[in-house]
């Protein structure tokens, strides 16, 4: 018995003046669903394993657990009311109480009928089953071999149920791609296994969970407020019938799966894109997980705009063969906006903020993919109003890029940035600012690229291609990544004051027009001695010199052309 309302399995720290458990060391404490749900104005976050483990444990367990129970708020009304209240209501916690009780038997990791996100008795033809770190996505195993690993497929790796309940339910959402066991009952089994399984559907967005100043607050900033719930809408743990047409049943407890799309929200979020088996076994050290056996799992057939959360989007508009004019009778096709690893956050602010249609409409053309917003935040460009106005609002960036047909995993993104709410204010000030700040910061890149670029011509060779090497704008965004994460910080008390935007904007562009200059400074630094007299190139019949002086003077020019504050300050002097 390991049933995950009461057996404390998932790390959580406490939230300022939490004094309740609180761990001397000020760290993290492990809690059970029942305390983690009731009590969440108690705690400040999840402690997890790896960045990608909590939007899992969020989908699959603590908002559906919510939402099942409750539903979700009416409207924004409702939504500013429970946000305000810091706390669930006697009345909520009641109910939540009471579907906890009616359920506790579902949530039992190991129960031999119904183990929770498991099909009781999972099994191969042969009886085989793989080792536990086919669940961890940090683990050697198969193909799939982190660089520097410390262990190798054969090494035993034990998992406590703790570790295993958050693994498995990373597995239904993240797991990677091909070929899979192939387990009896399955009817689509071939030579014993089933192939063209795609990546968890996690794995296929660029997942954004907003997080509050309290895992209460996290959980109704993401809800979705106004949606009506379906009577065939139900989590996974509700899904468990051993008999009849999974056509019709939608059940998760047996081998069979199918090709489908979501009945709505609930069913969404918890997704059983795999058929597991957790195969436990007493140990000195107690019970732990080292065999386990996963199989194929239901497949979504595609991501719904309206019902997926967690994801902003890329709207493309599409016309009629032949037609040029994007104002034809063309559709828009969208699809889920994956982060790029790498990159930081607020380098795709843009389409974090793309909150209305008409930003949709203004930015989608023929030539141009254009950006629509999560739905949560969409929503709480709604709420915000009613909200503190320095509210800490924390925007936190997960995914994993696959390689080798998405067979592996390559790389795993995690990134977070403040985010002022008035920023979702597409009239106001902050979002005016903030839009022109990053966008200064990619054209300061781009202008000592150019610079590199022209000296590389002048030296005779050609500029560092944008796809290999590191280039000097690479460089600079990384330097400049620390001053726009203060400028979001400091623009939550700013409000609509413009003189304070406009102060905040005059420090940003001295500050980033020193660490430009210092790039551009390593750069002439390097600049070897025939540079001074140039070199001619021609292209298309035309003649262009290349020399240290041009290239400075162009250099200087498009500074000043981006950063218009400070050339106007330094002209005042």
């Amino acid at each position: 018995m390991f049933n995950l309302q009461d057996e404390p399995w998932m790390p959580v720290r406490p939230a300022a003046g939490a004094q309740r458990d609180s761990p001397p060391d000020g760290g993290a404490n492990a809690v059970g669903l029942r305390r983690l749900i009731l009590d969440a104005q108690e705690f400040q976050d999840l402690v997890v394993d790896l960045p990608t483990q909590k939007p899992a444990i969020f989908r699959q367990l603590l908002l559906p657990v919510v939402v099942d129970a409750l539903g979700c708020p009416r409207n924004s009304t409702a939504w500013t009311e429970m946000f305000k209240a810091g706390r669930f209501s006697p009345e909520q916690r009641k109910i939540l109480t009471a579907y906890l009780d009616d359920h506790h038997q579902l949530f039992d990791l190991f129960d031999p009928v119904a183990p929770f996100a498991q099909v009781a008795g999972l099994r191969t033809a042969k009886d085989e089953t793989k080792g536990s770190a086919l669940l961890v996505a940090t683990a050697a195993t198969g193909n799939n071999v982190p660089l520097f690993s410390s262990r190798t497929e054969g090494d035993p790796l034990e998992l406590t149920p703790a570790q295993a309940a958050r693994w498995l339910l990373h597995t239904h959402c993240w797991d990677t791609a091909a070929i899979k066991t192939g387990v009896v009952g399955d009817p689509r089994v071939k030579s014993g296994k089933t192939t063209g399984n795609p990546v968890g559907p996690l794995g296929q967005l660029g997942v954004t969970l907003l997080r509050g100043r309290t895992v209460y607050e996290t959980l109704l900033l993401n809800i979705p407020f106004g949606q009506a719930s379906l009577s065939d809408d139900r989590p996974q743990w509700r899904r468990r019938e051993t008999q009849g047409d999974i056509g019709v049943t939608l059940s998760c407890a047996t081998s069979a799966w199918q090709s489908r799309a979501a009945r709505g929200l609930l069913d969404l979020w918890t997704w059983q894109s795999r058929r597991i088996r957790l195969i436990a076994e007493e140990t000195p050290s107690g019970l732990r997980v080292s065999r386990v056996v996963v199989a194929a799992g239901d497949r979504l057939t595609t991501t719904p705009h309206d019902t997926e959360p967690h994801t902003a989007w890329v709207t493309e508009r599409l016309t009629p063969r032949g037609r040029k004019n994007a104002k034809s009778t063309g559709t828009s096709s969208v699809h889920p906006r994956r982060h790029r690893p790498g990159r930081a956050a607020w380098r795709g602010l843009e389409a974090f903020l793309a909150v209305g249609s008409r930003t949709e409409e203004l930015h989608a053309t023929t030539k141009r993919s254009g950006f629509q917003s999560s739905q949560l935040l969409r929503q709480l460009a709604e709420v915000w109003k009613g909200m503190p106005p320095a509210y800490p609002l924390q925007v936190e960036l997960t995914g994993i890029a696959y390689g080798n047909q998405s067979a592996v995993i390559e790389d795993i993104f995690f990134d977070e940035m403040p985010l002022p709410l008035t920023a979702l204010d597409p009239d106001g000030i902050v979002y005016g600012t903030l839009l022109e700040a990053t966008d200064q910061a990619e054209k300061l890149a781009t202008a000592v690229n150019h610079l590199s670029g022209d000296l590389r011509r002048a030296g005779g060779s050609e500029p560092i291609p944008w796809d290999k090497g590191q280039r000097p704008g690479d460089t600079l965004l990384h330097a400049l990544d620390p001053m726009v994460r203060r400028l979001l910080t400091g623009l939550r008390k700013v409000g609509e004051d413009f003189d304070l935007s406009e102060r905040g904007l005059e420090a940003w562009e001295q500050k980033a027009g020193k660490e430009t200059w210092k790039v551009a400074e390593h750069i002439f630094s390097t600049a070897a001695p025939g540079l001074f007299t140039g070199r001619t190139v021609t292209k298309d019949g035309k003649e262009t010199v290349y020399r240290l002086s041009t290239a400075e003077a162009d250099f200087r020019e498009r500074l000043d052309a981006i950063l218009t504050r400070r050339a106007a300050a330094r002209k005042d002097r």
